[in-house]
């Protein structure tokens, strides 16, 4: 079994430790672990997938069932087990879901966790037959994606900022999907490191871009405006016209530069040279919003959002999913709070996926949100639809 993957989905922290801690002493290879359904799906794309997932239903954020539609559609996994303390019929709904999403059904663990039945159902995986069906796993390949940007299937999909009080739509981050003809909508994960790593960010970038402007642009010929976020690598910042473009890009549009925002990475902006400075200047001269993203989730550096002309931080969404578990979280982001309003900042908390973790971002002053809680990502028929019941922020 030393060769065999395996992912635990579980909210619970305790549960997951016991179920992570036995399966080390089966001697599984590789072992990934993860709260929710939206971290789980980054750490599949991560690492490429899974043999085995062991998998809860029940859970703040993505459930159990949201997240392996994804995980199957994106080939991202082999075999289930379930684990979870549902009625016994929704499991075995579940158990026909997994036939249903292309995936094999290993077994009911149920909780808490036995170690023995768990050997017996994760061998069942090992001593598959060889020819049997599996679910590619394998990442795209550099012709593929290059395929795939000749064939105009990258799309920009959108994930909406909303106001947490009243609930009116404050703008949207507009995010990169690959609509693939044989595995479905791709998450970036699964595209983005390759094309970081052979110089295709840029024709992506500017494929996205221009699609978000074409959108825009509709919109503001039916008199609406929604801001547009957009993320930027590092490099990027680097080349001295890329606030050329964008200028002429709005131009040609007859969109104003107050209708954009560009967000980029705290971490990276610890690498990012002098020389990206002048972008950022150039950038914020047209009108556009500058906001650091991640915002505390690493190497957190107070002199780089006091010497760059930023706009907005974004909290990083591990700060929310620890609400719960971790009370000194709530000092975190009441501090964040603080420390936007007194740098004339405005504050965006990412990641909320419940009404109760909204509540309490209500009552510490918190005012902008995205996360599953408003909407996922939709793609542009999906956002348009969406508009037609949202409306905008005042």
């Amino acid at each position: 079994m030393k060769n065999l993957s395996i992912l635990v989905l579980e909210d619970e922290p305790f549960q997951r430790l016991v179920a992570v801690t036995a399966l080390r002493e089966l001697g599984l290879g590789q072992i990934h672990e993860a709260a929710e359904g939206a971290e789980a799906l980054d750490v599949l794309a991560t690492c490429g997938g899974v043999d085995i997932v062991l998998c809860d239903l029940r859970m703040a954020g993505m459930d159990g069932l949201a997240f392996l539609h994804h995980a199957s559609q994106g080939g991202l996994a082999r075999s289930v087990i379930l684990s979870s303390g549902v009625d016994p019929e929704l499991r075995q709904a579940t158990r026909a879901l997994v036939g249903c999403l292309g995936l094999e059904f290993l077994g009911d663990l149920g909780k808490p966790f036995d170690m023995q039945r768990a050997r017996r159902m994760i061998e069942r995986h090992a001593h598959r037959q060889p020819d049997a069906p599996t679910t590619p796993r394998q990442p795209p390949t550099l012709e593929d994606i290059l395929r795939g940007l000749e064939q105009d299937e990258f799309e920009a999909w959108f994930q909406p900022k909303v106001h947490l009080r009243s609930g009116a739509l404050a703008g949207a981050e507009v995010l990169a999907r690959w609509r693939h003809p044989e595995r479905g909508v791709l998450l970036p994960g699964q595209f983005l490191p390759l094309m970081e790593s052979s110089g295709l960010i840029d024709r992506l970038f500017w494929r996205i871009f221009r699609q978000g402007l074409d959108l825009q642009r509709e919109l503001s010929g039916r008199g609406r405006r929604v801001n547009l976020a957009f993320n930027l690598a590092p490099r990027q910042l680097e080349d001295r016209e890329i606030a050329t473009r964008v200028g002429q890009a709005l131009e040609q549009t007859g969109l104003p530069g107050e209708g954009l925002t560009f967000e980029l990475t705290e971490t990276g902006l610890l690498e990012a040279p002098a020389a990206s400075l002048e972008s950022l200047v150039r950038l914020r001269l047209m009108g556009c919003g500058l906001a650091m993203d991640d915002f505390g989730a690493g190497y957190s550096s107070l002199d780089r959002l006091c010497e760059l002309p930023f706009s907005q931080v974004k909290l990083d969404s591990a700060f929310v999913r620890k609400l719960t578990t971790q009370p000194r979280t709530g000092a975190i982001i009441s501090g964040a709070v603080a420390l936007a309003e007194a740098m004339d900042l405005s504050l965006v908390v990412e990641g909320v996926e419940t009404t109760e973790q909204r509540e309490r971002l209500l009552a510490m002053g918190c005012d902008l949100a995205q996360g599953f809680l408003f909407a996922r990502p939709l793609d542009r028929e999906g956002f348009r639809n969406l508009l037609a019941t949202q409306r905008p922020s005042q």
